[in-house]
Parts: structure tokens; C-alpha cells; sequence
């Protein structure tokens, strides 16, 4: 059975920083806001985790 929470690492849209996220797999479909951990901006998030366990992420400034 697949881990409910996925480390993931991904770039900041706006500062570029790389930051630390986890990805709640038990959820196949998500849209949120989180603010990265360095300059403290808004990341929009768009997740989808797939019947195999794929996950697919996308991550865009709050305004796109």
C-alpha cells in the first residue's frame, strides 16, 4: 500500500528557492494555496494522484 503523505521538492514560481512540500495521496484531486517557506509568497498547488500512485503536480503564482 502507497504512503498517504509524498515528500515532493519543487522550485518556487517566485523566488525560485527549492522548498519541501507533502503531498496528501489519499486525496486524487486537489487545488489549494500554501505560502513558500523562503520569501513567503502565495504558490497556487494543483495536485492529482492517479488510481497507480502517479502523482502529478503543478504549481503557478497566485494570479495565474
Amino acid at each position: 500500500m502507497m504512503n498517504a503523505l509524498e515528500d515532493k521538492y519543487i522550485s518556487c514560481p517566485y523566488c525560485g528557492e527549492t522548498i519541501h512540500i507533502l503531498i496528501d495521496c489519499s486525496i486524487p484531486s486537489q487545488h489549494y494555496i500554501e505560502d513558500c517557506q523562503v520569501c513567503c509568497q502565495p504558490i497556487n498547488f494543483s495536485v492529482s494522484v492517479s488510481h497507480d500512485g502517479e502523482i502529478e503536480l503543478v504549481v503557478a503564482h497566485e494570479n495565474e
